[in-house]
């Protein structure tokens, strides 16, 4: 049971202000009947909330994949960066949204919006082993020891040690190189590929988990997941 208040503000379209406002003018209800404080316990699993006669849908976490352009920062407010939060559309935007794994500024693709901690932390430790996938367009090709080292555990300038990775290059793709990390370190493929003497020209995340971006999401725009789509995230 919880406030209504704070039920409606937690869907990100209204603040709690804004829901007394709401119910001072009759504008919500519960379970058919006008709500007359706003400070009322609900049940969002049994008590059914319209507001101004729309069916609250209550999600208690909202996930959010992301196709990142270039020149957008993987933060969640900035003073002089456009970052990826700026390119979620009002109607998805809710407060507490953050990115769950950075992907630096020039590097483009999935970017996993989310509110739940929980979720972004298993996602994302290496002990649970969860595969980031790249495409890498690289300045020269892999060598067949380059692969065995990706494979081994690289060690990067400064003598930061990687976990296991894979690495191939790709058919029909001139110099583009697909990796798999299940690590989130800085600037780590870029980091990876200088270490054996070779530069990332481009760098996309291309999958998280099982489950692939969607390309039919333009640069710059998102969508909501699926609950079968968060599903393939954590398969291993």
């Amino acid at each position: 049971m919880e406030r209504l208040d704070k039920i409606i503000a937690s869907q990100g379209k209204y603040s709690r202000s804004e829901v007394k406002k709401l119910v001072k003018a009759g504008l919500i209800t519960v379970n058919g009947k006008t709500a007359r404080t706003s400070d009322v316990k609900c049940d969002v699993n049994v008590d059914e909330i319209a507001v101004e006669g729309v069916p609250l849908n209550y999600k208690k976490h909202l996930y959010i994949m992301l196709n990142k352009p270039k020149g957008v920062i993987s933060a969640t407010e900035d003073t002089s960066q456009k970052t990826v939060l700026d390119l979620v559309p009002p109607e998805l935007f809710r407060q507490g949204l953050f990115p769950a794994g950075r992907l630096d500024s020039d590097t483009t693709g999935f970017v996993l919006l989310t509110d739940d901690g929980a979720f972004a932390h298993r996602i994302l430790s290496p002990k649970n082993h969860i595969i980031k996938t790249y495409h890498a367009t690289l300045r020269q090709p892999l060598t067949d020891e380059d692969i065995t080292r990706f494979k081994e555990g690289l060690t990067l300038g400064d003598g930061t040690q990687c976990l296991e990775a894979h690495v191939k290059m790709l058919e029909n793709r001139e110099n583009v190189a697909e990796v798999k990390i299940c690590e989130g370190k800085y600037h780590q493929v870029k980091r990876m590929f200088a270490s054996l003497g070779n530069k990332v020209l481009e760098l996309k995340r291309v999958q998280m988990g099982n489950l692939p971006l969607d390309e039919s999401i333009p640069e710059g725009k998102c969508r909501e997941l699926t609950k079968e789509e968060l599903e393939q995230i954590e398969v291993r």
